[in-house]
């Protein structure tokens, strides 16, 4: 499954593995929403409300696209954040993992805190 974000001064796509969220998140899609900025992460509300599954991460790799279930946000981790030890990509609580951004994961420093933000289902 591949879903395409896209902010005003770029955009990206990403590959979902089939999860109970995956599948949650793209059934609400196309959904538009704010983006907000924690240290090198980019995170948005979707109103999705999903449970946290059993293999949620708090500590992930640049470019895993997560999803933060106590807010029912999107998380996008491209670098530390504040609570990161080093340069790890620490998020602020464990996660549902639903896959990885295709391309590099660094283009997200170019989203502003206040941007609208839209994701939607790619072309395969």
């Amino acid at each position: 499954m591949q879903i395409r974000l896209s902010w005003p001064s770029g955009h990206l796509t990403a590959s979902l593995d089939d999860t109970p969220t995956a599948q949650a998140l793209t059934k609400a899609l196309p959904l538009a929403s704010t983006a907000h900025i924690w240290g090198q992460e980019v995170y948005f509300d979707t109103g999705v409300s999903v449970p946290r599954e059993t293999n949620a991460q708090e500590v992930v790799e640049p470019g895993t696209v997560a999803f933060w279930t106590d807010g029912d946000a999107l998380a996008l981790p491209y670098g530390p954040t504040p609570i990161s030890r080093g340069d790890e990509c620490r998020l602020v609580s464990p996660c549902n993992v639903l896959g990885r951004l295709n391309g590099d994961p660094g283009l997200l420093a170019s989203v502003r805190d206040g941007d609208p933000v839209r994701l939607e289902l790619a072309d395969d």
